[in-house]
C-alpha cells in the first residue's frame, strides 16, 4: 500500500530538522516511546539560528523530542511499531475523532468506488484578448474565433462589446486601471493574453461621425489624450494585467513548489509515510539541511532505512494536504533538483483529498553522487493505486494538486520490482521541486505597443522628422514614455513574452509586403487588420519569444493599399520574419544613462 494523504504549510520559517512526521507541529508524544536510530541522527546539528535575507530562519526545537524503538538495518529483527503507526495517522489525519471516523464509514458505505478520484474538466487553454472593442482588438478576436479557438474578452463596457464582439462572447467585464475589477476567478483557464488596451488619442477638435480622422491614422492634427491618462492606461493598467494573468499563464522558470529562491526558502510539511501502516518496520525522515545544497544553499533530505521484513519494502515523505489546491495547468511537469544516489525513485502527485486514493507517479532514476535537474512531464504520470495502475482513471489534472510524496520502494507496477531497491540505509537531498514549460518556449502575453516609445529621450535625433506621438510626447501625458515602462514591466515579469510596435495603424485590408525591424527606426504605416494577424501568429512561434520588434508595410504614406476582394492575397507566414529577430534589441541601448525624469 503505497499511498496516502496530505496537507500543504508555506512559511519563510522553518524548523532546521523536520522530525519524522513533518516540520510544522509537534506531534503528541503520548503514541510513541522508543528512540531513534542513530544513523537517522548521523547529521551534524543545525545552527540554532540562519537568517536569510531576513525571511528564511531556522531554530531549534529544544522542547520536542521523539521516542522511537531502533529499527535495525538487518531484516527480522524488528517487529512492528503500533505507535509509529498511530503518529502516522495523527500526523495526516489530526486526532482521533468520533465523527470523522462515522462520517469515514458513512462514506465508505455510499460510495462503490471511494477511491478513484472525481473527474474534472481540464484547462481549455484560453485565448484572453484586452482591449477588444479597440480596432487592433475587435480584429483580433474576430480571426481567433474564425479559428475555432476559445476567446475570453476583458472590457469596460458589456454593451458595448457585445453589440461588436456578439452577444455570445465569453466577458470579462473589468477595468485594467482598477485592480479590484480583475477578480481571480476570471482568469481561470486562461493561458494566453494579447493585449492590444491602448490610452486613447484623438484630435482636439473632434472627429467625424463615421471616425474618418481615427481611421486615417497617419495624423491628428492637433492631438490630445481622451480618457484615462497614458500613466494610468499603460503603466498601471500593465502592471495590474501582468499580477491578474501571471499565475494563469505562467513564468518562463516556473514556479517553485519547493526549496530556495531569491534568498527566501519555500517549506511544505512533510511526514513519514512508510511501509509501517502495512505492517513492515522500514524507517523515513525529513530534515532541512542548512547547508547541504549543490552551492552551500539549504536543502531538503530524505533519508530512512528499508527493510523487506514483515512484507515490507518502501519508505516515503509525503506532505499534508495543501489548504488551497495547487493550479499547476500552466506548466507542463514538475523539475526535481537533487543529489542522486544511483536508485529509482518515485514522485506521487495527489488530486484528491481522499486518504486512500489514486495517486499520479512518475518514477525517476538518479545518478549517483551528481546533482542533477530530472524534468518528469505531466503527460508521464501515470494512475496508481496501492503499486497497481488504475485503468478507467481519469487523466491527470493538474489544475488542482493537493498533495505530493516521494517514495523509494521495493515495488515499481502491477507486480514488477524496482531494479536499484536494496535493503538498507539511503539518503537523497533535494533542493528544489519547480515547475517547467517545455522547450520551445512560445510567447504567453503578446502585447501591441507602438514605433517611437524610446524616442523622446533620444539624444541627437530630429524631431521634425518624427510621427507627432514623437514630438508632442510631453503635451500627450508622456505617452510612449509610459508605454515603455509598460513594455519594461513585461519584460521583467518572466512571463514569456512579444512585444509587438507597429507604425501609424491604418484601416486598410492586410496583405501588404512588410519590414519588421528592431532598435526602434522605422517610420511609415501598417494595417491595424495585419497587426492582429501578427499578434496570434506570434502566440505560436519560439522565434517570437522574448522579442522586441516593430513592423510597418512597403507602402508608403502618399499611396493606399487596396486588395481585389475576389481574389485576396494570401495570409503571410510570418514565421519567416520571426525567425530573423535577435534577443535584446528594444532601442533603449540608444538612449542616455540618464533619460528626462518623469
Amino acid at each position: 500500500m503505497e499511498c496516502f494523504n496530505s496537507s500543504k504549510l508555506s512559511s519563510p520559517c522553518t524548523s532546521s530538522i523536520l522530525n519524522l512526521q513533518g516540520s510544522s507541529s509537534l506531534v503528541c508524544n503520548k503514541f510513541y516511546k522508543n528512540s531513534v536510530h542513530p544513523w537517522l541522527l548521523s547529521s551534524p546539528p543545525p545552527k540554532p539560528f540562519l537568517q536569510l535575507d531576513d525571511r528564511l530562519q531556522y531554530r531549534q526545537k529544544s522542547a520536542h523530542k521523539t521516542y522511537r524503538r531502533a529499527i535495525l538495518a538487518e531484516a527480522g529483527n524488528q517487529g512492528w511499531d503500533l505507535g509509529r503507526f498511530l503518529k502516522t495517522l495523527y500526523f495526516f489525519n489530526g486526532p482521533p475523532s468520533p465523527a470523522k471516523f462515522v462520517e469515514f464509514v458513512i462514506g465508505k458505505l455510499s460510495s462503490p468506488s471511494p477511491s478513484e478520484p472525481k473527474k474534472s474538466m481540464g484547462s481549455s487553454d484560453i485565448v484572453l484578448v484586452v482591449g477588444a472593442t479597440g480596432g487592433v482588438g475587435r480584429r483580433v478576436v474576430d480571426v481567433l474565433l474564425k479559428k475555432g479557438l476559445p476567446v475570453r474578452v476583458l472590457a469596460r463596457n458589456e454593451e458595448k462589446a457585445r453589440k461588436m464582439l456578439g452577444p455570445d462572447i465569453d466577458l470579462i467585464i473589468g477595468d485594467i486601471t482598477k485592480e479590484s475589477t480583475l477578480l481571480p476567478e476570471y482568469f481561470k483557464g486562461v493561458r494566453k493574453v494579447i493585449n492590444a488596451a491602448s490610452v486613447i488619442v484623438g484630435p482636439k477638435e473632434g472627429d467625424t461621425p463615421e471616425r474618418a480622422k481615427y481611421s486615417q491614422g497617419i495624423k491628428f492634427f492637433e492631438p490630445e489624450i481622451k480618457g484615462d491618462s497614458p500613466e494610468m492606461v499603460e503603466f498601471v493598467g500593465m502592471r495590474n494585467l501582468i499580477n491578474a494573468v501571471k499565475g494563469s499563464v505562467g513564468l518562463r522558470n516556473g514556479k517553485l513548489i519547493f526549496g530556495c529562491e531569491d534568498s527566501g526558502f519555500r517549506d511544505l510539511a512533510w511526514g513519514a509515510l512508510d511501509d509501517v501502516v502495512m505492517g513492515g518496520v522500514s524507517e523515513s525522515t525529513f530534515l532541512i539541511d542548512t547547508t547541504g545544497g549543490e552551492k552551500g544553499e539549504p536543502t531538503g533530505l530524505f533519508k530512512g532505512i528499508v527493510s523487506t521484513t514483515n512484507n515490507g519494502g518502501f519508505t516515503s515523505i509525503r506532505t499534508r494536504n495543501f489548504s488551497v489546491p495547487e493550479d499547476l495547468s500552466a506548466y507542463d511537469g514538475l523539475e526535481l533538483h537533487l543529489k542522486g544516489d544511483g536508485r529509482r525513485y518515485k514522485l506521487i502527485v495527489r488530486t484528491s483529498r481522499d486518504w486512500d486514493t489514486v495517486g499520479y507517479t512518475a518514477s525517476f532514476d538518479t545518478t549517483e553522487g551528481q546533482w542533477q535537474s530530472i524534468r518528469l512531464p505531466f503527460s508521464s504520470f501515470i494512475p496508481v493505486l496501492r503499486a497497481r495502475t488504475v485503468s478507467d482513471a481519469p487523466p491527470f489534472d493538474p489544475s488542482s494538486i493537493v498533495s505530493l510524496q516521494l517514495m523509494f520502494s521495493k515495488f515499481e507496477y502491477d507486480g514488477k520490482l524496482n531494479p536499484t531497491f536494496a535493503e538498507g540505509p539511503f539518503q537523497l537531498p533535494v533542493s528544489s521541486i519547480r515547475t517547467f514549460i517545455k522547450d520551445p518556449v512560445t510567447p504567453r502575453f503578446v502585447h501591441v505597443s507602438s514605433a517611437g516609445v524610446t524616442r523622446p529621450d533620444r539624444p541627437g535625433l530630429d524631431l521634425s522628422k518624427q510621427p507627432p506621438a514623437v514630438r508632442l510626447n510631453k503635451e500627450l501625458d508622456f505617452i510612449l514614455t509610459f508605454k515603455l515602462k509598460g513594455e519594461d514591466l513585461i519584460r521583467e515579469s518572466g512571463i514569456p513574452y512579444a512585444i509587438v510596435r507597429p507604425c501609424a495603424l491604418t484601416e486598410e485590408p492586410a496583405g501588404a509586403d512588410l519590414i519588421f525591424d528592431q532598435g526602434d527606426n522605422i517610420t511609415g504605416k501598417i494595417s491595424r487588420e495585419e497587426v492582429a494577424r501578427i499578434c496570434i501568429a506570434a502566440l505560436e512561434s519560439p522565434y517570437a519569444c522574448d522579442k522586441t520588434f516593430e513592423v510597418k508595410s512597403v507602402i508608403p504614406f502618399s499611396e493606399p493599399f487596396t486588395v481585389d476582394l475576389e481574389n485576396p492575397p494570401q495570409e503571410k507566414d510570418y514565421e519567416i520574419y520571426f525567425k530573423d529577430l535577435k534577443d535584446g534589441i528594444t532601442g533603449k541601448e540608444l538612449l542616455e544613462q540618464s533619460p528626462v525624469p518623469v
